[in-house]
């Protein structure tokens, strides 16, 4: 199974926001070192727990500090941004990262209702998402009414997708990352036989392929994991109440708070849910997800509150999925 990483770039309490993009930088170098895929980063847009709101300035920087590994979107929310805006950025991108560029798709709506207005969403609007990513790869592989510049070569696109979104990717011949709560579910297995089935091929994508998306954690033991993953499952938890998604806080800040019963019972929930443990523990649980979906790329998109400990995580995942 491919390895790669998707960086979402969480801010950190107390600490300045921007040192989440400079961290997502990092990390980046460091995913190159271990010899991972593709790295890449997200799109949120005012929320305090996220400084990633534009991933075409992200990933050039993102692409300067790296020389190999593929860097991409997960992904841009294409419902926020016109088509052809999209493709001149990543034409541009892959005009400074030759060979090296992704554009992953999404359609997620802003996280509140202020954002959603800010971001002109019409919730009452027509539905133009497979037109729009029809429009975008025409504008990408030359084929639209106005030519983007700069001219260069492909760019693979993904598309994010839940239940509807695998039936669309099949529709339009793209691969599909399959993440959250679909990938708990039962019929999990006859979505995306479904997308094998009807997948359209392409020039460019001439069979199907998944990727699954998720949060791992390795650790010598599994109190280590759970720890590790605390803050993100706090951060979970606490925007469920308050409805807003915070920065991480260090395991000995959310230990000293008061844990209301709900927020307790959200947090246990998220980490006995999580793949977590040490590296037999999330080796068997990988092989099971991958059994049942197929997948030939894992996608992991985990958090911690220390980032030498992120770092040292992604290592052990990497010897996990890619043992020497």
């Amino acid at each position: 199974m491919r390895l790669s990483l998707l960086d979402r770039s969480r801010t950190r309490a107390g600490r300045p926001e921007g040192e989440a993009l400079t961290g997502t930088i990092e990390r980046a170098v460091h995913a190159e070192r271990l010899g991972l895929d593709r790295f890449w980063v997200a799109e949120h847009h005012g929320v305090p727990g996220i400084a990633s709101g534009s991933p075409p300035v992200l990933l050039a920087a993102v692409g300067a500090a790296t020389s190999r590994i593929r860097v991409g979107s997960g992904g841009v929310m294409l419902p926020h941004h016109q088509p052809f805006v999209v493709a001149e950025q990543f034409r541009m991108l892959e005009a400074l990262h030759p060979g090296r560029v992704d554009l992953g798709l999404g359609r997620s709506s802003g996280f509140t209702g202020p954002v959603r207005e800010v971001l002109r969403e019409a919730p009452d609007g027509p539905d133009r998402f497979e037109a729009d990513v029809r429009e975008l790869r025409d504008h990408l592989e030359g084929t639209g009414p106005v030519t983007v510049r700069p001219v260069g070569g492909p760019v693979p696109m993904f598309l994010l997708a839940t239940g509807r979104g695998i039936t669309l990717a099949a529709r339009l011949g793209l691969p599909v990352v399959v993440g959250g709560p679909v990938l708990d579910r039962d019929e999990l297995p006859d979505l995306l036989g479904a997308y094998r089935r009807e997948f359209v091929p392409t020039p460019a994508v001439p069979s199907p392929r998944v990727v699954v998306s998720l949060d791992v954690v390795v650790a010598d033991d599994e109190a280590t994991a759970r720890e590790l993953a605390l803050p993100e499952a706090w951060a979970m938890a606490s925007a469920r109440r308050t409805g807003e998604f915070p920065p991480l806080e260090s395991p000995e800040a959310i230990r000293a708070q008061e844990w209301p019963d709900q927020v307790r019972r959200r947090v246990e929930d998220s980490l006995d849910r999580a793949t977590l443990g040490t590296p037999d523990v999330v080796r068997r649980r990988l092989e099971r997800l991958a059994e049942v979906s197929g997948a030939d790329e894992l996608l992991a998109s985990t958090s911690t509150w220390d980032r030498d400990a992120l770092f040292a995580a992604d290592a052990a995942l990497r010897d996990v999925v890619q043992p020497a």
